[in-house]
């Protein structure tokens, strides 16, 4: 197993890495809308909360040797499944024509108040 980390993306906040590269694929921790920079929870809507979670997921994937056309599998969390339009709009414009498996979850809270947070599993 090959941790990943890269100052593209926001730290680790826990006891865990950002990715993890085992037998060719790439597991992700969750991300958040955190700045990378500033470690700072993006504030605004559910739509530029969702796309700073894919920026910092696409940096992880780099750092991994992996990129987004290589995702597998997804995991949303929204705090408000009233967001799942608007972010689904904005998956579709960031992943556009590929389409990885995808589950999503309504939860009660996520860390630091934000609205969405993602994993994945992509090929190495």
């Amino acid at each position: 197993m090959r941790p990943v980390a890269t100052e593209q993306a926001p730290r680790a906040i826990g006891p865990y890495c950002q990715a993890i590269v085992v037998n060719g694929f790439v597991y992700t921790a969750g991300q958040i809308a955190l700045d990378p920079a500033s470690g700072e929870l993006l504030r605004g809507g559910i739509k530029d909360q969702t796309a700073r979670v894919l920026a910092n997921l696409k940096a992880v994937l780099e750092a991994a040797g992996s990129d987004l056309s290589r995702v597998v599998k997804t995991t949303v969390f929204l705090v408000d499944m009233a967001d799942f339009n608007a972010m689904n709009e904005v998956y579709g414009q960031i992943f556009g024509d590929h389409k990885p498996a995808r589950s999503t979850v309504a939860v009660a809270a996520l860390p630091r108040g934000a609205r969405v947070e993602i994993d994945l599993v992509a090929t190495v």
